[in-house]
């Protein structure tokens, strides 16, 4: 064997082309709309969840309005998100959402959203790391998970398809 191919075998496992991954929800969040605030670090553009909805099997429920997600616009174009939140479930369970994310759209995009438009997955780099916590016995399981979610968005809106890491 040889050096490069000990080095792929780490932990006794091959480098995995694809993270295996199982559907925990879809989130859909509506929005005010955002403010731009220049800072010495960038745009800051919060935009505030006005309530929503999440679906899953194992996970149903609202998104609470009031959500916040800072949004920081670096001289780069890139757009680094911060998101907080909470959910309430369809049982009645409270359970907090936190999300970091990276956002890079196209060289039109903030036109196209100020026109009303929809940005479509396939034209947008808009990936999440959700975390969710709470002390709701029912729900102890959510504490644990590792979450990546792909997103789309629109001027009112944003998508979350959210996956837990196997």
């Amino acid at each position: 064997m040889s050096a490069a191919q000990g080095e792929q075998l780490l932990f006794g496992q091959p480098v995995f082309e694809a993270l295996p991954v199982r559907h925990l929800c879809d989130l859909r969040v509506q929005l005010e709309s955002p403010l731009a605030i220049p800072t010495p670090r960038g745009t800051l553009v919060p935009y505030i969840g006005k309530g929503g909805r999440l679906d899953g099997p194992r996970l149903r429920g609202e998104f609470l309005p009031g959500s916040v997600d800072w949004v920081l616009i670096g001289s780069d174009g890139i757009s680094r998100l911060d998101i907080r939140g909470a959910l309430r479930t369809d049982d009645g369970a409270l359970i907090y959402f936190e999300s970091k994310g990276i956002a890079r759209l196209p060289a039109d995009g903030r036109k196209r959203l100020a026109k009303g438009e929809r940005l479509p997955f396939a034209e947008t780099y808009l990936r999440t790391t959700p975390k969710l916590e709470t002390s709701d016995e029912r729900y102890l399981w959510v504490n644990d998970l590792v979450l990546v979610a792909y997103n789309e968005m629109s001027p009112a809106q944003v998508d979350f398809r959210i996956y837990s890491v196997l």
